[in-house]
């Protein structure tokens, strides 16, 4: 009893510790987000759209980079596990490395073919001019993000999660400000329209991984290694990390395709329905927060567990997430149903933007309790267990074999309304729960990755 009492105690001091400041800098960045687009959403429709689709060629190289340093979390929360710094900080560099090149490639492609890009989505001659005047800006912003994107995952690997919160929150803060006086013109500036977002972004990105590397170097914890110790990383952990990263950052490119697609075909439908969808989204990802507290803060404590060689308190703590992460979906959805009326009214729109949006948030909601409970099992079960492969088949699957061809069959086959046609989309969170399940429950998925290196 008292060992029960005493684990229990450690799972929620371990859950708070590294999941609420995750959900709390996810809120401030959601949040923040959204009065950035209610300002954009001043500038008319086409605008809206415009930055919407120039910021999902951000989305696919974020998820990407998501991709590479998710692979790199799982090694760094076990190699914590185990208190082995030489291989965290070797990690960190096979990370700064593949991350870098990445951001270099996507910045190459925006400045270089943009109109290509933005043709991806949508026929809109206006819109893809907008979105052009965005993009050719904010992508010198990617370089930045990616060496962010590395150190943030690494201090959440160990436990360190208030650090990237807080940076994120004073950067966020910045972007905010920074949008206000340059979007609309405000104290003396010029209003600048996208092209001023495009400036306030590519500001505060700096300001945020100065303000990261500055803190983790001043306080010269685990993570701040000198470049020799980072580049120092040999065939052997490479070839580990590629076998487990692979699958992860496959998984994340198939299924940032994917949700490209899925806007591909809202586009087909209308610039109106695009519209919709984003402002849809950036309230949706208000209540999404908790999720991805629960989904991180999971894959740490799974891997600092496996990595320390305790391989029954990490199912436990899969068993314990798995419970507690559908229950708060219940909530959140409940709480989106209720109060998105009232964040609506925030946005100028027009009236047809304002119904579409009800609508889907009504639909989005419904369908929150199964996708955290997703977002738990694939981002931080599966991953935090080194489980990648089945993750991708898992992931990729439901998002290809269900997902893409529901949401062409709805928006050009069936001509359903948006809203239809994302409850048709969010069946693939269905499909992939039924395939999950028996996986979760075999224990297979529970390794230790980090033996022998």
């Amino acid at each position: 009893m008292n060992r029960a009492i005493t684990e229990d105690k450690r799972f929620y001091k371990s859950l708070l510790a590294i999941g609420l400041p995750i959900a709390i800098q996810n809120l401030i960045s959601s949040s923040l987000n959204m009065v950035d687009n209610v300002m954009i959403a001043s500038l008319g429709e086409s605008n809206i759209a415009a930055v919407g689709f120039a910021n999902q060629f951000f989305f696919i190289f974020a998820l990407l980079s998501f991709g590479i340093n998710s692979g790199s979390a799982i090694f760094i929360s076990q190699f914590w596990g185990k208190k082995d710094v030489i291989n965290i900080r070797r990690i960190m560099g096979v990370a700064l490395v593949l991350g870098g090149s990445l951001s270099l490639l996507f910045t190459a492609l925006a400045l270089l073919i943009p109109e290509q890009i933005l043709g991806i989505f949508t026929n809109d001659t206006e819109v893809i001019s907008l979105g052009m005047e965005y993009l050719i800006i904010v992508c010198f912003s990617y370089f930045i993000n990616g060496i962010s994107f590395s150190f943030g995952f690494a201090s959440r690997s160990i436990g360190q999660a208030k650090i990237p919160m807080f940076v994120s929150a004073i950067a966020l803060g910045c972007n905010t400000l920074l949008n206000y006086t340059l979007i609309l013109g405000n104290f003396g500036f010029p209003a600048l329209g996208i092209k001023g977002a495009a400036i306030a972004t590519l500001i505060s990105r700096a300001i945020e991984v100065l303000l990261l590397i500055t803190i983790i170097y001043g306080k010269k914890g685990v993570l701040a290694g000198k470049i020799s110790e980072m580049m120092s990383f040999n065939t052997n952990l490479l070839s580990r990390f590629i076998e487990r990263a692979g699958p992860v950052i496959a998984n994340e490119a198939f299924w940032v395709a994917g949700m490209s697609a899925y806007l591909a075909a809202y586009g087909r439908i209308s610039t109106t329905a695009v519209a919709a969808v984003q402002v849809s989204n950036t309230i949706n990802n208000l209540f999404m927060v908790v999720s991805m507290g629960l989904g991180n803060a999971s894959a740490v404590m799974i891997g600092n567990a496996l990595g320390a060689n305790k391989r029954d308190r990490a199912i436990r703590y899969a068993r314990k997430f798995s419970i507690i992460g559908p229950i708060i979906g219940i909530v959140t959805g409940g709480l989106l149903i209720l109060l998105s009326p009232y964040i609506l009214v925030l946005f100028e729109k027009t009236p047809e933007v304002y119904i579409l949006a009800k609508k889907i948030l009504i639909v989005m909601a419904l369908a929150m309790s199964i996708r955290v409970f997703n977002t738990i099992l694939v981002v931080g079960i599966l991953r935090g267990g080194g489980d990648t492969f089945f993750g991708f088949l898992l992931e990729t699957g439901s998002v290809w074999l269900i997902g893409v061809p529901l949401a062409f069959l709805g928006s050009l086959v069936f001509k359903l309304p948006i809203y239809w046609v994302i409850g048709l989309v969010y069946l693939e969170e269905v499909v992939k729960a039924i395939v999950g399940i028996p996986r979760l429950i075999s224990k297979r998925w529970a390794n230790n990755v980090v033996d022998h290196i």
